[in-house]
């Protein structure tokens, strides 16, 4: 389930930090992370993928809504990365995108199925969103932040971009990801009832 955990960094930077608020609700967490920057929203889903789905065939379900959104920001190319447990690069891409980054443009992510850990470090907090399948994130150009996907990955999400090389990151060169928890510890723990009953 769709998760908003924000943490308050310690002043001198060591450790995670303290929770400051944990929220399911979709309408608090579109706003908390609104205020940010960062647009969330939900689409519906167009029916489960068959297991031998190309990303052709991920495109052409969500035609209509990804043109709509390329026209409205500009994006240029489109792919489609899916993953799942015995995938053979698996913990190659789990890596790289573990590391604290930014990009030159937002970074823009519908989950098609699945779930996924982003992590964003902005001012002195870090906002993370366990996403699933449904929703839509974008990440503004510059944001450092990371993603998880876990040990056992299963996910299928679309990425848009206006640079027609698609994905191409900065590496901020600290370890602050490391301090967090990683997406199967925050997966364990949504599964518990909320404190705020949500």
């Amino acid at each position: 389930m769709t998760q908003l955990t924000v943490y308050r960094m310690p002043a001198d930077g060591s450790g995670h930090g303290e929770v400051e608020s944990t929220t399911r609700a979709y309408d608090e967490i579109a706003d908390r992370l609104g205020s940010i920057g960062v647009r969330f929203a939900r689409w519906p889903l167009a029916g489960e993928l068959p297991a031998d789905a190309d990303g052709d065939a991920v495109l052409e379900r969500y035609q209509e809504p990804l043109q709509a959104l390329c026209d409205e920001g500009g994006y240029r190319s489109m792919d489609v990365v899916r993953m799942w447990p015995d995938h053979p690069q698996r913990e190659a891409a789990r890596q790289k995108f573990l590391q604290e980054h930014t990009h030159a443009e937002d970074e823009v992510r519908f989950f098609v199925e699945g779930s996924g850990l982003f992590s964003l470090h902005v001012g002195d907090r870090v906002h993370e969103i366990l996403c699933e399948a449904g929703d839509l994130i974008g990440v503004p150009a510059g944001t450092p932040h990371w993603f998880d996907m876990g040990e056992a990955p299963r996910f299928t999400a679309i990425r848009l971009f206006t640079n027609p090389d698609g994905w191409v990151a900065s590496f901020t060169g600290s370890d602050v990801a490391d301090r967090f928890p990683r997406f199967d510890e925050v997966v364990g723990k949504a599964a518990e009832p909320a404190r705020d009953g949500r």
